[in-house]
């Protein structure tokens, strides 16, 4: 379906070709950027430009009209609340599945369990903001699930997205965090400290989904990108930072 409306949009000339703004989830930073990469290396007249944040965020800015023309959010609820108010021009389509992870720069996070975080040694304990962070709400999730959200609660301190979260326990503003295995799995995070997988049965399942939005409905480069996600070669980048691809 995306290759037809792809070659009906090229076709019909309505849009400038090469001009694409996309909003995506921070856990995708490392993962989608280097997929970008590849992406211009195969379409070099190309301008591909991503803003990444939080997914709810983001949802918040299309509903009010922000220009952008694909978007890809942590969590698929996101992508449906937007389509059944009609502000995409096609339905959610997953593209990923998430983790979640300790991490922490000053302790060995390899030896540590959730309920460890009760412990007064952690004093600031890093998590993104559930209301609007997908990662945040299963943070918040598995701390519940472990019995210790009472807790640590108190202790908790909230980055905007995920990656900001992720900074703030690289830069000591925590001395713990929960934040996105794709950012563990980073180059600059693996070689300054360490993580454990949190395992999955403790929060639902982090299912991400694109759409192209309604903005992006009559431009076919939202829709070439929205294609390449789904090749091996994209595939494969999402693997190596630890997404379970579909």
């Amino acid at each position: 379906m995306l290759k037809f409306l792809v070659v009906l949009l090229i076709l019909s000339g309505s849009v400038q070709a090469g001009q694409l703004t996309v909003a995506a989830a921070s856990d995708l930073k490392f993962a989608l950027s280097e997929i970008q990469q590849q992406f211009v290396q195969s379409h070099p007249q190309e301008q591909v430009r991503i803003v990444y944040g939080s997914s709810g965020k983001f949802a918040q800015q299309i509903e009010q009209g922000a220009p952008f023309d694909l978007y890809f959010s942590a969590s698929i609820e996101y992508p449906e609340r937007l389509a059944k108010q009609g502000l995409t021009a096609t339905q959610p389509q997953l593209y990923a599945k998430g983790k979640i992870v300790l991490w922490s720069a000053r302790v060995d996070a390899r030896q540590l369990r959730l309920v460890d975080l009760a412990q007064p040694r952690f004093r600031r304990i890093a998590i993104a903001n559930p209301r609007h962070a997908p990662y945040g709400l299963r943070a918040k999730q598995a701390l519940q699930s472990a019995g210790v959200w009472t807790v640590v609660k108190p202790k908790l301190v909230l980055g905007e997205n995920i990656a900001q979260t992720a900074q703030m326990v690289e830069m000591g503003g925590a001395n713990v965090g929960v934040i996105a295995l794709s950012l563990a799995l980073s180059p600059r995070l693996r070689a300054k400290g360490h993580f454990r997988q949190i395992p999955q049965s403790r929060y639902e399942p982090l299912l991400q989904a694109f759409v192209v939005t309604q903005h992006g409905e009559k431009n076919p480069l939202a829709y070439q990108f929205a294609e390449y996600i789904q090749t091996p070669k994209a595939q494969s980048i999402l693997k190596k930072y630890g997404f379970d691809v579909h």
